[in-house]
């Protein structure tokens, strides 16, 4: 089931659209939508197009906007929240893992919706940063250690095995399973 402000943006989107998407190959604003559907649970729209002019095939994303989020950053300035930053440091995180790009969007969508669903106008940068990690916990436990060094700022090697001393004692055991190293 989508949601109230989806179905009004979808319902827009059926009359003929009034611009069109560049083409990322030729720059030809001349293209035609092949295919779309819900994405992302509901909160986008996928739409598969070709261009009219060197027949490419790409893909957009339609989502909807949401208020101006305020990042409180650790200096005290402002600055409005960044999705693709965020998508940037979990890719960072994630990379040469085996996390795929559509479980990295989910977090991102996920701590987004979070953030939306707590109602916040400014946000310290401190409380993303504890839900990105919170995410990785669950993810990939590798990534999470590298999103923590960069993120608590790890100044020696004792920190990072500090941890993965403290995620290691978090982690729920299988007893089935032999301990290898302890």
């Amino acid at each position: 089931m989508l949601s109230l402000p989806l179905r009004i943006v979808m319902a827009h989107l059926a009359s003929p659209p009034l611009t069109y998407m560049r083409c990322p190959k030729c720059g030809s604003s001349q293209d035609k939508v092949i295919d779309s559907r819900e994405a992302r649970e509901g909160q986008a729209i996928r739409r598969r197009r070709e261009c009219m002019r060197c027949n490419f095939r790409f893909t957009t994303y339609e989502i909807v906007e949401r208020e101006e989020l305020r990042v409180v950053k650790r200096s005290g300035a402002r600055q409005n929240f960044d999705r693709e930053k965020l998508l940037y440091g979990l890719r960072k995180a994630c990379e040469k893992r085996p996390v795929n790009m559509e479980q990295i969007d989910q977090m991102v969508d996920d701590i987004a919706n979070e953030l939306e669903e707590e109602g916040y106008r400014e946000i310290p940068s401190t409380v993303i940063g504890a839900k990105v990690m919170r995410c990785l916990e669950k993810t990939d436990h590798v990534a999470y250690v590298r999103y923590a060094s960069v993120y608590r700022k790890f100044e020696d090697v004792g920190e990072f095995i500090d941890e993965i001393k403290s995620l290691d004692s978090r982690r729920v055991r299988d007893t089935s399973q032999e301990e290898l190293f302890t």
